[in-house]
């Protein structure tokens, strides 16, 4: 069941550079796709995973493109007829999309669209969203904006019977870019500060294997509009982290107790948006699946005909650079959405 949608197909990955993005293709290839599309918008990513998987030349093709182009992503499913998607394309670093609101938006959300209409226009049987935990009852635009792209695709399931939509819902995978132990890796080779932004913050982690062989395996259960969600196990305290890995490297926490140890563990405060503790579900509706690791939520869902209105609202919003408007669509269009911040959009601020 695993390779249900990969062996002998064509396979397109969106944000194939990525961290996640990277090991579907890698995985992708072990299942026996007949062809795998590497899309992705940075050059650098995209030479560098194509250079990696140079062994498997004529199954392998590296495309430069963004999901903002729906044209380009028709093209490039019409001219490989491309069997699955996996979209892992986003703005995923809770600051940055935070201090540029509309392109979270244009990227996150719209770029959703387009694939997803572009799958739908060129018949492309299964499309897999992967979203974040952050999604579920977001307090910071990033997180909104995947859950709007959720929405999106519930929205589509139920619209139309060409391509068979589902997503699935994890927290932070270990080592990707942005997590905090690439991060701490390098402060403590600095020799230090390690900084944690508060000393209760936990979040969830699992291995980036892991977490793609679960997605792989939860989009072969789908069959339309579903959302998967990953057991991520206990939630990990970030500040213990810091001390572990600290302690990991033969050194030792400099503090009041310790005056003269190695590293000190300095708490900077939360950044825009972050939150103490992140969840993977909106309600407690929750059914389980044949997999022990995978389930499935049953949450709200908007009929495209609502969803389809506020759209345009935003493509209007977008278009006028009105981000006090983008903020009132993304709280009206996610229920959920409890911005902890105000608009910090770098050309919003004075």
């Amino acid at each position: 069941m695993l390779h249900t949608d990969i062996d002998n197909k064509v396979v397109m990955v969106t944000g194939a550079g990525g961290s996640i993005g990277s090991e579907l293709c890698r995985q992708i290839l072990n299942f026996g796709a007949s062809k795998l599309i590497l899309f992705e918008q940075s050059e650098l990513a995209l030479y560098t995973i194509d250079k990696e998987l140079n062994e498997h030349k004529g199954i392998v093709y590296p495309v430069l493109g963004s999901v903002t182009d729906q044209i380009r992503l028709e093209r490039v499913c019409q001219k490989f007829s491309v069997d699955t998607i996996y979209h892992a394309a986003a703005y995923k670093h809770v600051p940055m999309v935070e201090f540029n609101s509309t392109e979270g938006v244009m990227n996150n959300v719209f770029g959703t669209l387009n694939c997803a209409q572009a799958a739908i226009n060129s018949n492309v049987k299964t499309f897999v969203l992967i979203s974040t935990d952050k999604a579920v009852r977001p307090t910071n635009t990033m997180g909104a904006t995947k859950r709007s792209a959720e929405l999106i695709l519930q929205a589509l399931a139920n619209h139309q019977n060409s391509t068979r939509f589902s997503m699935v819902r994890f927290g932070n995978v270990l080592d990707s870019s942005g997590s905090v132990i690439p991060l701490f890796r390098k402060q403590i080779q600095q020799g230090g500060p390690v900084t944690v932004t508060d000393k209760n913050i936990v979040r969830y982690f699992m291995t980036i294997p892991e977490a793609v062989e679960l997605v792989i395996q939860a989009g072969a259960m789908a069959y339309g509009g579903e959302v998967f969600v990953l057991d991520m196990g206990e939630p990990v305290k970030i500040f213990d982290l810091a001390v572990k890995m600290i302690h990991l490297t033969g050194l030792s926490v400099k503090n009041t107790k310790n005056p003269d140890g190695d590293i000190e563990i300095l708490i900077t405060g939360l950044r825009p948006g972050e939150k103490l503790f992140e969840e993977l579900l909106i309600g407690d509706n929750i059914d389980k699946t044949e997999h022990p690791m995978i389930m499935k939520a049953q949450e709200d869902r908007l009929s495209w005909q609502e969803l389809n209105k506020v759209l345009e609202q935003m493509q209007t919003a977008l278009d006028n650079c009105d981000q006090s408007k983008l903020r009132e669509l993304l709280v009206k269009i996610v229920p959920g959405f409890k911005p902890q911040c105000g608009i910090e959009d770098i050309l919003y601020r004075d």
